[in-house]
């Protein structure tokens, strides 16, 4: 099963992405809208502050139905309130007039700035807008990965058809306050196969584990964070077939979002290996692909391995011998470790600047402590990522 980034129709869903003013031209309000009610599973932030279309989807997908999502951008709805929720459930109720669909079988979202109260006008006249501007088509479906965008500089998306013709279609945002717990940004996942909530929520709960939560942009965990994944029930579906090809279709979705991030040139690919246990592994591999010394050495192609000792070594619950510290960067016939013997060997150091100007760096730190191992991704940090953030809401 190869992922492929482009659109695909899936049977029984529709797509759109209108402008309704809340951007001055740009898409700013999109929709998917399934033929009948899906299974659905979903995900959620954990962050203490969730937005308000995260309380009201919570509440909405509870018990394993939906049969519309609308998104809005550039109005977060966070930190609004009542007033918000409120918001959140109108905005269900106004689609679900013009669709005649239950409001509590829509799952709303929002994305942008937080603590500004959103425009109720402009979102009840975009429900009548984007109702009457769907369609099955891939520009429809392109149109609203557009419309979800925020700081993004292009829309994010991936396919995967199974040996036995089941697809699955994954759409999502996401470029800055990206450390995510159970979830990410924003992603929707769509598919015409046939498996029950309990079954979606197992599947989706295993690929966002092993790739969503394994990212990390700028370590800030969003209060919008939303993954859902919807099936129609059309096709037959070998469960574990589709457990891999979600797994694989995740992890691409999630390495655009790293690849698109705020002022990243460059993805990081990091592995762990040899840790005293899984806890440890992912505690060493987040304190190395969250460091912003780290990051910074990597955008400027810096072979400088006492970044990657500090971040290891601060670690307190888990110390290791610096003599059993190995750092691997590269691939295959191109690999060069650096280890305490040798970090000052300048024919080594000089060969990773290469390896460290690539526009994917691989990185593999042995710890000789265990065999557990673990697998991350980020992206470096510049100069670009304070000039996006630095004037945000101005």
């Amino acid at each position: 099963m190869k992922i492929s980034r482009e659109l695909i129709l899936v049977k029984g869903f529709r797509f759109g992405g209108v402008n309704i003013g809340l951007k001055d031209e740009s898409l700013d309000f999109g929709g998917i809208v399934a033929n009948s009610p899906c299974s659905a599973a979903a995900l959620f932030t954990k962050n203490n502050f969730p937005g308000a279309p995260v309380i009201v989807g919570r509440e909405h997908v509870a018990d394993g139905k939906l049969q519309a999502i609308v998104v809005n951008s550039k109005n977060a709805n966070v930190a609004t309130g009542v007033a918000g929720i409120e918001v959140s459930r109108n905005t269900c109720r106004w689609l679900g007039e013009e669709l005649n669909i239950s409001p509590v079988m829509i799952l709303p979202s929002s994305t942008g700035v937080i603590g500004r109260p959103i425009d109720t006008t402009k979102i009840r006249t975009g429900c009548k807008i984007l109702a009457n501007q769907l369609g099955e088509e891939v520009e429809y479906s392109e149109r609203f990965a557009k419309a979800i965008m925020t700081t993004d500089h292009h829309p994010k998306f991936a396919h995967v058809v199974l040996e036995d013709g089941t697809k699955i279609l994954g759409i999502a945002k996401g470029a800055g306050m990206v450390e995510p717990h159970m979830a990410t940004m924003l992603s929707y996942i769509v598919t015409d196969g046939d498996l029950n909530s309990n079954e979606l929520r197992a599947a989706l709960h295993q690929a966002v584990n092993e790739s969503f939560n394994r990212i990390s942009i700028d370590t800030d965990t969003s209060t919008s964070d939303t993954v859902v994944l919807l099936s129609a029930g059309y096709k037959k579906t070998d469960r574990k077939d589709f457990q891999i090809a979600l797994n694989d279709l995740c992890c691409d979705l999630a390495k655009q979002i790293v690849q698109d991030g705020e002022g990243a040139t460059k993805l990081i690919e990091l592995k762990i290996s040899g840790a005293q246990d899984d806890k440890s592994a992912l505690l060493y591999a987040k304190s190395v692909i969250n460091s912003p010394l780290v990051k910074t050495a990597i955008y400027g192609s810096d072979p400088n391995w006492g970044r990657f000792v500090m971040a290891i070594g601060k670690v307190f619950d888990f110390p290791i011998p610096l003599e059993n510290l190995k750092i691997y960067f590269g691939k295959g016939a191109r690999r060069v470790c650096l280890d305490a013997e040798h970090s000052e060997d300048l024919t080594l150091v000089e060969a990773l600047r290469p390896l460290l100007q690539a526009k994917e760096v691989f990185i593999e730190i042995e710890l000789g402590m265990g065999t557990s191992t673990e697998r991350v991704w980020g992206c470096d940090l510049s100069e670009g990522y304070v000039a996006e953030n630095a004037y945000y809401t101005t």
